[in-house]
């Protein structure tokens, strides 16, 4: 990398120091700046051509430079002589004005180190194009390495010398006399010109007919720059010291000989023995055959064989070389065209630019952006021919990278975009806004191309309105989004509503419709479809416009309306115009159809949202009474009487399972391991341990027999006592009345059918159990069941998950055997029966059983109470477990059957005082 940089910053240096030794001080330089240097021409190539700029124009040039350090080698004389030589060529060639010669834009400058004068911009010599880089920079130009020759180049290029003969040997009466590859000149359009004027024969007798013109014997002694090229001169020159105009055709044929073999020249000329060679070449002439010739045309292989003659009277002339077959090419009779153009009137320039197109698909695009090009856009000066060129330039522009666009022809479209006059030139770019919009630079279509589309929405021309309306779809996926909706889509509605014509009217909807997806959601509701409301008319074609806006944003994925929209504004304002009088009866079905969908989505999306509120209602109601059962336990029951609690639920389950002091001492132990405590924390768990070693220092409980209060005359299955209290709907009551009712909440999940148990055992068990826990002073939880809930709630299995919940709340206390499930929860699978033998040791033949009449006389809960429906009404006190009886005793489920729809259901009873808790709740909850 460090080798390339360097190589290229030595050449560099290297080409900035001939530039600087060559032109230092020469008058060229104090009004044009030289740059690089491309380009070598003249006799020998003598010459070193440059880029340049006139410093007060900043007009292109080219900056030919001979540097005196070329012939340090010669003898004073003979540096005058070359000098003299090559003054003469540029003096003569400033004097000659013609489209066929190089153009001097400043005359010859001498200096002390060099010659330098100034031409029109040139690309190279033909010399160098054939491959002759002789006093070119060191590492050459990649333009001319890289420069091949097409067909249509030679064909007119050749065309070009020969009509430059023939203007120099008709109009002029000269002799060129060194017409070579080194003084054809290609500028920088690829026109081929003359120069190297050197050695021309002007004519001593130019008023009369036959021209006379005088010839030099050759001096080989003379320098080499003191004498034309020997290879591209005539025989009759060397051997019999005259010349002619014929000279000069047999030089035009060995300079086309030389373009068909890659720059080799018909016969290699010895330069010492010039003489001898010359005569070897007139015998090589007379016996030239198409052998020698083959890699000419076939079609121009005569005419070169003509003009290589010997006889210089057989040689064709210029005017006649003009005419032959071969240059009657279609692209280099379009090249000749163009360079005679100012010579057309307006009439002959249209009738040619509208055939054009046709040709130009078959020109090389080189060609055409060298040649073609600069002779269009040169027209754009005339208004009246813009609407013929425009459409020929933006052909070439589709040909052409946006590198090139941007540099050759937008610069040229700059001042077209801005005329108004005439209304074609608006037409054509319309139709070509694609093009304008992918190559064009974002801010010249700010600047340039938005504007003119704006314009021609406002035009006042119908039809220049309707075309833009049109063809805004087209492109609209290429206008950036703030011009869109800041300029663009205010002018289409400004030209809905003011105009006056049915036409525009529609056409601005219709291109709305088209461009909506590329508008944002919001943009459409809040701007677009309001307006639809402002529009006047009420034609047929109007209303399915702005009908097939509604649809197209109503099912765009992007887009949509929203329910909210289509019940105020939408539904509003497309009901009305469904029934105008103007409309059909198909145009009435599509307003009816989009008015049906619309109302089906909003029917949907609206109960959908209404579902999903009364849905998220009922889960907030559940949470409420939970909080406020918890709240209301807190403040009833202290902290120290939960620890309490807590001790002796353990004590229950371990008589009922005999691992209590393992288990109290595992729980401490886990409870220690847990994150750092606080003091209060800490303190609770000392007294937690002392009342453990306490319980722990006790004898253990011993039953006591207990006379029932009535006596039982007959044996009767406890099944059968259960269910017949359980259909009297008498309920059943704890035996403290502290517990609050939100104990009895927490031991059941909320919307299961479960009681609580971990798993189902028969009726007499759960009967027992009951009974021993009034015994023993622990409350059993009551409920109010009907028969039907009851043995549905005693054949469903309850998970593990919901036996945890029972025993979850600190402040409850549930029956025995459901903490003797929950204690034995870790080894046992859920699905298998739960072992009562602890209940059978306990309840023997000497122990009296528990009715469960006795445990009704128990004083019952007040707050539960008022969940007990009058006489004869159907009770909801089955609620709790998210079930209803139906007004004909069966269970209800679902919304219909949620208790909290009908809050008149649950009235207070007269014992109760207003300031219980659980009065609070409902107050809450239901006012």
């Amino acid at each position: 990398m460090e080798s390339m940089l360097s190589k290229l910053k030595s050449t560099v240096t290297k080409v900035t120091a001939d530039v600087t030794s060559a032109v230092m001080g020469n008058p060229v330089t104090r009004e044009f700046d030289v740059g690089r240097h491309v380009a070598s021409g003249g006799n020998g190539l003598a010459w070193k051509i440059f880029n340049g700029t006139k410093k007060s124009t900043k007009q292109e040039v080219a900056v030919f430079v001979f540097d005196k350090k070329l012939i340090d080698k010669y003898q004073k004389f003979e540096k005058d002589q070359i000098i003299d030589s090559l003054k003469r060529g540029v003096q003569q060639l400033t004097r000659l004005r013609h489209p066929r010669l190089l153009t001097v834009q400043h005359p010859l400058e001498e200096s002390r180190d060099c010659l330098a004068f100034c031409t029109e911009p040139v690309c190279a010599s033909l010399a160098n194009v054939l491959g002759n880089w002789e006093n070119l920079p060191s590492s050459g130009s990649p333009d001319i390495k890289d420069y091949k020759l097409y067909d249509v180049e030679t064909k007119y290029g050749l065309l070009q010398v020969s009509e430059g003969l023939s203007f120099l040997h008709s109009s002029v009466k000269m002799v060129h006399g060194n017409l070579t590859p080194e003084n054809i000149i290609l500028n920088k359009t690829g026109a081929w010109k003359i120069m190297g004027f050197d050695f021309c024969i002007p004519s001593t007798n130019p008023s009369e007919q036959e021209p006379k013109f005088p010839c030099k014997e050759w001096d080989p002694n003379l320098p080499s720059l003191c004498l034309p090229n020997p290879e591209y001169l005539a025989p009759e020159y060397i051997l019999s010291v005259s010349c002619e105009t014929a000279s000069d055709m047999y030089s035009l044929g060995a300079v086309i000989y030389a373009v068909f073999n890659k720059g080799k020249p018909v016969f290699e000329v010895n330069k010492q023995d010039i003489y001898k060679s010359f005569s070897r070449q007139l015998d090589q002439l007379s016996r030239l055959g198409s052998s020698s010739l083959q890699n000419i045309p076939e079609e121009v292989r005569e005419h070169v064989k003509l003009l290589l003659n010997v006889t210089p009277t057989v040689r064709p002339d210029a005017d006649q070389m003009t005419k032959i077959p071969f240059f009657d090419d279609v692209g280099a009779v379009t090249l000749q065209y163009f360079d005679s153009l100012f010579q057309r009137d307006n009439l002959q320039k249209s009738q040619f630019f509208k055939g054009l197109p046709k040709v130009l698909p078959k020109l090389p695009k080189r060609v055409i952006v060298q040649r073609i090009l600069p002779c269009l856009t040169s027209e754009f000066v005339n208004p009246d021919m813009v609407p013929f060129v425009l459409p020929n330039v933006l052909l070439i522009a589709e040909e052409c990278t946006k590198e090139e666009y941007v540099k050759l022809i937008l610069p040229e479209l700059g001042p077209v975009f801005k005329q108004q006059e005439p209304i074609q030139i608006l037409l054509i770019f319309l139709q070509k806004m694609d093009l304008l919009l992918t190559k064009t630079p974002p801010d010249e279509i700010k600047n340039s191309v938005l504007p003119m589309v704006y314009r021609a929405l406002e035009a006042p021309s119908i039809q220049i309105q309707e075309l833009c309306l049109n063809i805004i779809p087209t492109f609209a996926n290429l206008i950036d989004y703030p011009s869109m909706k800041n300029s663009l889509i205010p002018r289409i509605k400004n030209a809905c509503l003011q105009t006056s014509s049915l036409a525009v009217r529609v056409n601005s909807l219709v291109c709305l419709g088209k461009i909506l997806e590329y508008m944002d959601k919001w943009f459409v509701l809040d701007d677009i479809l309001p307006f639809l409301q402002q529009i006047p008319s009420k034609e047929p074609a109007v209303l399915m416009g702005i009908l097939g806006i509604y649809k197209c944003t109503f099912t765009h994925k992007k887009l949509g309306i929203t329910k909210e929209q289509l019940a105020g504004k939408v539904l509003p304002h497309l009901i009305p115009l469904s029934i105008e009088n103007n409309l059909n009866f198909n145009q009435f079905n599509s307003f009816i159809s989009v008015i049906k969908e619309m109302l089906h989505r909003l029917e949907v999306e609206h109960k959908t949202k209404l579902e999903q509120l009364h849905i998220m209602q009922e889960q907030q109601k559940s949470l409420d009474i939970t909080n406020h059962m918890n709240a209301s336990e807190d403040t009833k029951i202290p902290n120290a009487g939960s620890q309490i609690d807590k001790v002796f639920n353990n004590i229950g389950a371990d008589l009922l399972t005999g691992g209590g002091s393992d288990s109290k001492e595992n729980g401490i132990q886990n409870t220690q391991k847990k994150a750092s405590l606080t003091l209060e924390e800490k303190q609770k768990l000392a007294k937690e341990q002392e009342q453990a070693q306490k319980l722990k220092s006790q004898q253990p409980l011993k039953p006591q027999a207990h006379t029932p209060v009535v006596p039982i005359k007959q044996t009767k299955d406890l099944t059968e006592t259960l269910m017949d209290n359980m259909s009297s709907l008498t309920s059943l009551s704890v035996s403290t009345p502290q517990i609050s009712a939100s104990t009895s909440f927490s031991s059941v999940p909320s919307m299961g059918m479960g009681m609580g148990f971990s798993t189902p055992v028969d009726n007499t068990k759960r009967s027992l159990t009951n009974g021993l826990n009034a015994n023993m002073g622990f409350p059993t939880p009551a409920f109010s069941l009907p028969a039907s809930a009851n043995q549905h709630l005693f054949s469903s299995p309850v998970t593990p998950a919901a036996a945890q919940m029972t025993l979850g709340t600190p402040s409850s206390l549930p029956n025995l055997h459901t903490r003797r499930a929950s204690a034995g929860m870790s080894q046992q699978t859920p699905h298998r029966p739960t072992d009562m033998s602890a209940l059978d040791s306990l309840f023997g033949p000497q122990k009296p059983k528990v009715s469960m009449n006795q445990l009704s006389q128990q004083k019952p809960n007040q707050w539960l109470n008022q969940f007990v429906p009058p006489q004869g009404s159907p009770g909801p006190g089955s609620s709790v477990m998210g079930t209803q009886l139906n007004t004909v005793g069966q269970p209800a489920f679902g919304l219909q059957g949620n208790p909290f729809f009908n809050p008149q259901n649950f009235a207070q009873p007269a014992n109760m005082t207003s300031s219980s808790s659980a009065s609070n709740d409902l107050k809450d909850l239901f006012g």
